[in-house]
């Protein structure tokens, strides 16, 4: 599969796949077609969707937000998992990807629930500040350039409400945060919101190894 999985050996994930995750033909074609593109190890695994659709029903999401969209399949997960109630806002600067994510989008019947801003996210979340929307998402998942991290982080803390859950992607970035002679900006930018986020008094944290390591920060 072409997705990041730190965790397990392939026999063992595509178990875990075969016994847990309760796919879709259009899920399936989605994750197909993405893993055919040259960047298709960016795209999340489907235990880690269905993990994120869990979590946003649990909390009984129906605003979620979204930095790094790609080609729509994280996306998919949380928007029908919210329900026809649901609105969530997908951030991203490539429209040649999201275009494949409006096409899925559509034919799932979920495109009425997402409003696709394309454009540098810090730009697009200090704008939804500007307008008024701190504290208004239930949900909001980062998955965008690795050296923005922080300040996404910063600005998603501001827009979820008390009790509402953030979920930061690529957290073990394939085991890189602990080798001490990779000092690329990405790997640094990650190691450093690490750090930050094992101290951070403002949330309740867990990290998981699932796919590439997912960060969970609950507001408090």
């Amino acid at each position: 599969m072409a997705v990041r999985n730190i965790g397990l050996p392939d026999p063992v994930f595509e178990y875990l796949v075969a016994h847990s995750v309760r796919d879709s033909d259009l899920k399936r074609r989605l994750r197909e077609e993405t893993a055919k593109l040259p960047l298709g190890m960016m795209q999340i695994g489907p235990d880690q969707g269905q993990f994120m659709a869990l979590l946003v029903e649990l909390i009984g999401a129906r605003r979620a937000l979204e930095i790094g969209t790609f080609t729509g399949y994280s996306s998919l997960c949380v928007a029908e998992a919210m329900g026809p109630q649901g609105r969530m806002i997908c951030c991203d600067i490539s429209e040649e990807f999201t275009s494949i994510a409006r096409r899925y989008w559509r034919e799932a019947g979920v495109a009425d629930r997402i409003d696709l801003r394309l454009g540098p996210g810090v730009a697009t979340l200090d704008k939804l500040l500007a307008d008024g929307e701190t504290g208004k998402f239930d949900f909001a998942f980062i998955d965008a350039d690795k050296t923005s991290y922080d300040a996404y982080y910063e600005r998603a803390l501001k827009l979820v409400r008390k009790g509402g859950l953030i979920a930061i992607d690529n957290v073990l970035w394939g085991g890189d945060v602990i080798n001490p002679k990779d000092r690329s900006e990405d790997t640094v930018a990650i190691r450093k919101l690490n750090e930050k986020l094992a101290k951070d008094d403002r949330v309740t944290l867990a990290m998981v190894s699932i796919g590439d390591g997912l960060t969970l920060a609950r507001k408090h």
